[in-house]
């Protein structure tokens, strides 16, 4: 003969509610007591310094004071003037339109000979390169330079050995006018991007 089973099913889902909030507030409390690896609150006074090669960062030289560089007074450069043609020597030139058109590259081939020579007179002996950042890892300066090639704008990396580790240095240039790197500059920090201007000599 079977006996009759009275007030199972509710006790039971009573008591399994009751576990089961018993272990949640287990586990809530565990959690909530244990130190997070990756973020301390109260900023642990005790712990002992950490050592000089853990904090060494490649791109310390890059965050000294940012204070802005002296203004240098613009040179003036003189201007030339071209002498307009008058419309009778436009009319005679008209005539020998092959020999218009040589005289015209010859004299756009002058300007751009006499504008290279005022740069390259205009040149301190330096050339100047817009440093983005310095890395550990060549993953990260590929990423930096990806970033900076959406943007529009084409870096290197380069590999250095800096303190007996390998840094990759992420740069812009060479470019031989200091104006041409500040100006950069400023373009890249327009967007949010910290960078350093780094001068070479030739």
């Amino acid at each position: 003969m079977r006996q009759q089973q009275r007030g199972g099913t509710i006790l039971g889902f009573i008591l399994g509610l009751l576990v089961g909030l018993g272990a949640a507030f287990a586990v809530a409390v565990y959690v909530s007591k244990i130190p997070v690896p990756f973020l301390t609150m109260d900023g642990d006074k005790s712990a002992p310094p950490r050592m000089p090669q853990a904090d060494w960062n490649p791109n310390t030289a890059l965050g000294g004071k940012v204070t802005p560089p002296p203004v240098a007074p613009e040179e003036v450069k003189p201007e030339v003037v071209t002498p307009t043609e008058t419309p009778a020597a436009q009319a005679t030139a008209s005539n020998d339109p092959l020999g218009d058109l040589a005289k015209a590259q010859i004299a756009k081939a002058e300007k751009a000979e006499a504008a290279e020579k005022a740069k390259a007179a205009a040149s301190d002996g330096f050339v100047y390169f817009v440093q983005v950042g310095a890395f550990r890892s060549q993953a990260d300066a590929d990423a930096q330079r990806a970033k900076l090639g959406l943007i529009g704008q084409q870096a290197r990396v380069s590999e250095r050995e800096q303190n007996g580790r390998p840094v990759y240095r992420v740069r812009i240039g060479p470019m031989a006018q200091r104006s041409e790197a500040e100006a950069l500059k400023q373009q890249l920090a327009s967007t949010g991007i910290d960078a350093a201007l780094v001068r070479i000599h030739q």
